[in-house]
C-alpha cells in the first residue's frame, strides 16, 4: 500500500500523474452501485410501464457515455482509448432495488477503474431521473469497485 498521494507533487499541489514511463497493459475495471426504491417502482421498472421510455436502454447509454468521458468529469483523470464499456442490470427483490454493475476494458497505462465507477454513477442516476415521478425517495448505495486486473497495482477483487 503506498502512502503517498500520487496526485500531489512535493509542494502540495495537485498534478496529473505522468504515466509516459509506464508500460501499456491490459486493464479491466468492475464496479457496481445499488438503487434501492419502493416495489411498486421495481413493477414499473419491469414491466416498462415508465412515462419516460426504456429505462434500461437509456441508463446503459448514459453510463457508457459517461464511462468515455471521465477525464472530462474527474479532475486529473487521463483521458483514455476505451476498447470496452457495458452496463448491466440485476433487479433484486429483498431488498426492492436495481443492481448496476460496469465493466470497462482498455490496453495503456493507467487504469480505468475511475471510467468504470463513473459509469455505474450516471446509469444510477438516470435510473432516478427516469423513476422520480414514481418514487422520489430512491436512493443509492454501495457503489464501489469490485475489481480490477493490470497495472503495476496488480489483481483487486472485493472479498
Amino acid at each position: 500500500m503506498t502512502t503517498s498521494l500520487s496526485h500531489i507533487n512535493e509542494r502540495g499541489e495537485a498534478n496529473m500523474v505522468d504515466v509516459s514511463d509506464k508500460t501499456a497493459t491490459s486493464r479491466i475495471a468492475v464496479a457496481e452501485g445499488y438503487v434501492f426504491m419502493k416495489p411498486e417502482t421495481l413493477t414499473v421498472l419491469r414491466e416498462g410501464t415508465a412515462e419516460k421510455g426504456d429505462i434500461f436502454a437509456t441508463a446503459r447509454i448514459a453510463g457508457i457515455m459517461a464511462g468515455k468521458r471521465t477525464h472530462e468529469l474527474i479532475p486529473l483523470c487521463h483521458p483514455l482509448q476505451i476498447n470496452k464499456i457495458s452496463v448491466d442490470f440485476e433487479e433484486n427483490d429483498n431488498p426492492t432495488s436495481l443492481r448496476v454493475v460496469a465493466v470497462t476494458k482498455a490496453t495503456g497505462q493507467t487504469g480505468v477503474e475511475m471510467e468504470a465507477l463513473t459509469a455505474v454513477s450516471i446509469a444510477c442516476l438516470t435510473i432516478y431521473d427516469m423513476l422520480k415521478a414514481v418514487d422520489k425517495g430512491m436512493r443509492f448505495a454501495s457503489i464501489r469497485l469490485i475489481e480490477k486486473t493490470g497495472g503495476r497495482s496488480g489483481e483487486f477483487r472485493v472479498k
